[in-house]
């Protein structure tokens, strides 16, 4: 199971377990839905980059796709457009075609909106490198960041007091009262108005109702269980295209959740409560086993690091975090690995959102 290394609370039940649900629903094979699920989680649990050195003398730089809650890197504004931008707070540009702005100032253009323009783009981008090694790794990676439009509506991946919140709220009252939740959504909204770390995890846990006001005194109500309900059958959709060679990404072509899928999801959506991800993560994975799903009963599993990790299996490595002093030994299985598979995808996913879809809405960031 995966670690929360100090960071953001991983909501795992959504990137893991439901993408899963939504590629078989979607028409994939379990082998290529846990691949597709995997890479999906995965972006949360990348925070380590730099070059991984082979006894060798062979040599292979990653990138990070997340970084920690509290990481020093937050505060550099290049890394937060590297990482944060184009892997969970995707620019949504108001809403508006490119050529085309959102009234206001220019953070309008970057804070995220579901399943917006630039998102389509994103995953036109996607789609394009069907052909590719790793184009179900990248698949994932998309998906990761198409859900997150939704569940991070409202807030932008940069240092502005656009991510302010105040007065925040929900139907979960033990979970407004606990009282460190209190001290850190002061701290971070006062200090740190970086993506949604003031909201706390409000807008990634499935089941709740929540409301705020945000930095420009707007106040927002939200109901995440509708917002992700929306999201999965909208993810079925793109993956249904990606499968079939649509690049154009028509959704409202293809069919999306089968509706007695759809409705068990959204009643587990409900029903499945608490502040723990892993936990809720859990139940997700036992309903799988269940056979609760229209595809049956499977086993799917997540290890994000350590002894049977995808890291572990490429490069045997056993620790969490690097030192960037390993020397790690070379095997012929490396170049086509899931683990450097994932990293070919998430540069690519990296250079493609960064200079070429985004500066067709007027935004740079890098």
């Amino acid at each position: 199971m995966a670690e929360n290394p100090k960071g953001i609370p991983m909501q795992i039940d959504g990137h893991h377990t439901m993408t899963y649900i939504a590629a078989r629903l979607a028409g994939y094979g379990r082998r290529q839905a846990a691949v597709i699920a995997y890479s999906a989680q995965y972006v949360d649990d990348a925070t380590n980059s730099g070059v991984i050195n082979f006894s060798n003398n062979a040599m292979y730089r990653r990138i990070s796709s997340a970084h920690k809650m509290l990481d020093y890197r937050n505060s550099d504004e290049l890394a937060n457009h590297q990482v944060w931008v184009p892997f969970h707070f995707l620019p949504g540009n108001g809403g508006k075609p490119a050529g085309e702005n959102p009234r206001g100032s220019f953070i309008r253009k970057l804070v995220c909106f579901p399943d917006s323009y630039v998102a389509r783009d994103m995953l036109r981008s996607c789609a394009r490198h069907r052909d590719k090694p790793y184009a179900l790794h990248r698949l994932g990676i998309t998906m990761h960041v198409y859900a997150d439009t939704w569940a991070h509506q409202g807030f932008a991946g940069v240092n502005h007091k656009i991510n302010k919140v105040k007065n925040l709220a929900s139907d979960d009252a033990k979970l407004d009262k606990n009282y460190i939740n209190k001290v850190a959504n002061y701290f971070l909204s006062e200090s740190f108005p970086l993506g949604h770390g003031a909201a706390l995890s409000y807008p990634d846990k499935p089941w709740l109702i929540w409301k705020y006001r945000n930095g420009l005194g707007d106040t927002v109500a939200r109901d995440n269980s509708a917002i992700f309900i929306e999201a999965v059958d909208k993810m079925c959709r793109a993956m249904r295209c990606f499968r079939q060679g649509d690049v154009s990404m028509t959704l409202e072509s293809v069919e999306g959740l089968p509706p007695r899928d759809s409705q068990k999801m959204l009643a587990l959506i409900k029903s499945i409560k608490g502040d723990s991800g892993e936990a809720r993560h859990q139940r997700w994975l036992n309903e799988i086993a269940k056979g609760s799903f229209s595809f049956g009963s499977e086993t799917v599993k997540y290890i994000a690091k350590g002894r049977g990790s995808w890291k572990h299996k490429s490069i045997g490595q056993l620790a969490w975090a690097d030192t960037g002093r390993e020397q790690f030994a070379f095997k012929n299985t490396f170049l086509n690995s899931d683990w450097k598979c994932f990293h070919d995808a998430l540069q690519a996913h990296q250079l493609d959102v960064l200079h070429d879809v985004l500066p067709r809405y007027g935004i740079c960031a890098a």
